[in-house]
């Protein structure tokens, strides 16, 4: 059986398997069903989604099916990711269900799963939900799609007490989830003549991020909030900084933060211009809470693709970094293991678990201008004693994935890089989880002989495992 959820839900080209309206009435249905054998009683589940056009027949969809399992379904309308995580820890309800494929085009869509604590649906009850969607059969939920689903059954989705459509009950959850934002969160901040560009990459932040910004007092510039159903992420928001650059500086703004999609992750650019990602934010905010006595353990969380830069620089603080594989999943399940209070991605994606055990890029935001705010210094100030390493990274095709050690010219090759970076370089060598590729990424003081080290251990794999 093909696992049909991955570390960030179920995702997939909206109106095609496993995202066509019959399967997804499926899922839907199975999940219900499930939660209330768990629970001897109907179940509450609070749904949300991002501004894609096929968001709201999906949820519709996903909305009928567990309706036909006895769930009480409710609606935040368009509200981002951590939203509806934090809605169904706070309704509560049994489980959360956000509509969105995050960074992904418009013509993808996904379905993620939250259980009532806001962690990520477990793995156990993703596969029953698999099993109930094969068990009905694959091929012949496809047959449906997305357009067939809509016109048989309408796009409002609202049956009587069902909160699905409704825009006064969305409207309600959306402005509770924006409430605990401005006086929980961000609890005694004022970001009077602060000047913020907001990029809202036309996602499910368009109208949520200036608003609580404004509120907080901020003189806010608004960029790419006016979504069309077709516009997200395009060329806007965290996966195209450019645009903020530029921004930031033409407005004379003291900071620039771009949201992805579904608003779970920040990226940050100072006055000057100058990225500020997620490595740079750990830095920032691990050295305030130090300071304050909040950094459990004097440790942070990241993944292996976190720049050694950070490593250093946390070191010379006396923090300790500890690394994951990559997947907000896993630095979440480290976080939990062993009590830390911060973690994160390159990529924004920052989790504070004593707040939220949803990434949050509105949390990340108030926290980062709180750091600024409470220092009374710049970001780009904020981020000093951070360095960068130059990092190159290789990729390899081979014909299989044979372990590295068990091919005795790689493994050597392996100990030799090793040995000639010392401790002033890293090298990561993995397998591609999707595609047939090695991976060679190398750290380093200098960019020439990292790029040398990078192709001399390419050539190494290409003899021992190339696909030819």
């Amino acid at each position: 059986m093909k696992k049909l959820f991955g570390t960030d839900g179920m995702r997939g080209e909206a109106g095609r398997f496993p995202l066509d309206a019959a399967t997804i009435r499926i899922a839907g249905r199975s999940l219900a069903r499930h939660l209330a054998e768990r629970l001897g009683r109907a179940p509450r589940i609070v749904m949300g989604r991002d501004t894609r056009e096929s968001g709201a027949w999906i949820e519709d969809a996903f909305a009928r099916g567990a309706r036909e399992s006895g769930a009480r379904v409710e609606s935040a309308g368009v509200v981002t990711t951590p939203g509806v995580a934090y809605l169904a820890r706070t309704l509560p309800a049994d489980a959360g269900v956000v509509i969105s494929a995050s960074h992904n085009p418009f013509e993808d869509n996904g379905i993620k799963i939250f259980a009532p604590t806001g962690r990520k649906l477990d793995d156990a009850t993703e596969r029953l939900i698999e099993a109930d969607i094969y068990a009905e059969g694959e091929h012949a939920a496809g047959k449906t799609d997305a357009g067939d689903a809509v016109a048989d059954e309408g796009v409002a989705g609202v049956d009587e007490g069902v909160g699905v459509g409704n825009e006064a009950s969305a409207s309600e959850l959306s402005a509770r989830y924006l409430k605990y934002l401005a006086e929980d969160v961000a609890a005694g901040l004022s970001l009077e003549s602060l000047r913020v560009v907001v990029d809202c990459a036309n996602g499910a932040a368009s109208a949520l991020a200036p608003t609580l910004l404004a509120r907080l007092g901020a003189n806010v510039v608004a960029v790419n909030n006016t979504p069309d159903g077709r516009n997200i992420n395009r060329d806007c928001g965290s996966l195209h900084m450019e645009t903020l650059r530029a921004r930031v500086l033409e407005e004379g703004a003291s900071v620039g933060v771009a949201y992805d999609g579904d608003a779970d992750r920040a990226l940050f650019v100072d006055a000057r211009g100058r990225l500020v990602d997620g490595d740079a934010t750990l830095w920032v905010l691990a050295k305030r809470m130090k300071e304050r006595g909040e950094l459990a353990r004097d440790c942070v969380v990241a993944t292996v693709m976190s720049n050694l830069g950070l490593e250093l620089a946390l070191r010379s603080r006396g923090i300790e970094l500890l690394r994951t594989d990559v997947g907000d999943k896993y630095v979440l399940e480290e976080l939990l293991r062993t009590g830390a209070s911060v973690g994160g991605e390159q990529s924004g994606h920052i989790i504070f678990p004593r707040v939220s055990l949803a990434g949050d890029g509105m949390i990340t935001t108030v926290n980062l201008l709180r750091a600024m705010r409470e220092a009374e210094r710049p970001l780009d100030e904020l981020t000093e004693g951070f360095k960068r390493l130059p990092q190159v990274l290789t990729n390899v095709r081979v014909r299989e994935k044979r372990p590295f050690e068990e091919v005795e010219e790689i493994a050597r090759g392996v100990r030799e890089v090793r040995s000639r970076l010392g401790d002033r370089g890293r090298l990561l060598l993995r397998y591609s989880g999707t595609e047939p590729l090695a991976r060679v990424m190398i750290e380093g003081e200098r960019q020439d002989e990292i790029e040398r080290l990078a192709e001399e251990l390419a050539s190494v794999i290409r003899r021992n495992l190339g696909a030819g």
